[in-house]
């Protein structure tokens, strides 16, 4: 399977996704599939340079035009663990008061323009869904840069971009309860 970036310019972008039947259906499992292979090879510098993508920590079924309420992400975390989730459904069940921001702002593959501004998150959350690689639905206790990674790719089943949460006026102003990753 052969996936194609919708970029933010693409109405479909702005739309609400569409909760997933369960249990999942065989489509579903190789799109989730392919998604991660997509993410895992975007990794991979010389497969991306010859193939002429970036490099990604999530994907969201809406970036490759799927109106479903699922995303991917692989990533290591702070400890050098590998990440990786097929997450569908998900919920976010808890944040914490104490928010936090990516130092150098944060990019999105459906997003070409750069968007200087800090993206102010949760520093911390927990989020329920059920995970294609494990079968299994489990809930996630997230902080810091995963914490980040969750909350982007949650956005997109909402409609939202990382860029709307940057403050137009002043795009580098820090909270008073904000950690700087």
């Amino acid at each position: 399977m052969k996936l194609k970036i919708v970029k933010d310019s693409n109405p479909i972008m702005r739309k609400r996704s569409l909760p997933v039947e369960m249990p999942l259906s065989e489509e579903d499992k190789e799109t989730l599939d392919a998604m991660l292979d997509y993410l895992k090879k975007s990794q991979d510098e010389e497969y991306a340079k010859k193939h002429n993508i970036r490099e990604g920590v999530g994907l969201a079924a809406i970036q490759i035009g799927l109106l479903k309420r699922m995303f991917v992400v692989y990533f290591q975390d702070e400890a050098g663990n590998q990440v990786q989730y097929q997450l569908v459904n998900p919920i976010i069940t808890e944040t914490s008061l104490r928010k936090c921001a990516l130092e150098n702002g944060e990019g999105c593959l459906s997003v070409d323009n750069e968007h200087h501004g800090l993206v102010h998150r949760y520093y911390k959350i927990k989020m329920k869904a059920f995970d294609a690689l494990q079968n299994k639905d489990i809930e996630i206790s997230a902080k810091g840069f995963p914490a980040i990674v969750l909350q982007h790719e949650y956005d997109h089943l909402n409609g939202m971009f990382f860029y709307d949460h940057i403050n137009k006026n002043e795009p580098d102003k820090r909270l008073m309860n904000e950690e700087i990753i």
